[in-house]
């Protein structure tokens, strides 16, 4: 009997409807968008410290690197160790190729 009645929808409101739906959508997508958005900034922001660290280590890979391949150090290894000296003009052979 209610459905005798009852009154008919304004015009215009399945427009109304169809605009409320894709707020409410367009709102989730945004939310999610900026969610997703800190995960990326928060990992690029992990990545950047990793690679920082790398190349500090680096840093100090080449620095160590320098010290053991110095002129001076090798040199010295060579004579006390080795026991190895520069040899005197007449101890020098020239061979041919």
């Amino acid at each position: 009997m209610s459905a005798l009645f009852a009154k008919p929808l304004p015009r215009g409101s399945f427009l109304m409807l169809l605009l409320f739906l894709a707020v409410l959508v367009s709102s989730v997508g945004v939310s999610y968008s900026a969610h997703w958005n800190r995960l990326l900034l928060n990992e690029l922001y992990a990545e950047m410290s990793v690679r920082d660290k790398a190349q500090a280590e680096w840093g100090r890979l080449i620095l160590e690197q320098s010290t053991w391949t110095a002129h001076n150090r090798i040199e010295t290894l060579a004579t006390e160790r080795l026991g190895m000296r520069v040899p005197d003009a007449g101890e020098v052979r020239m061979v041919a190729p």
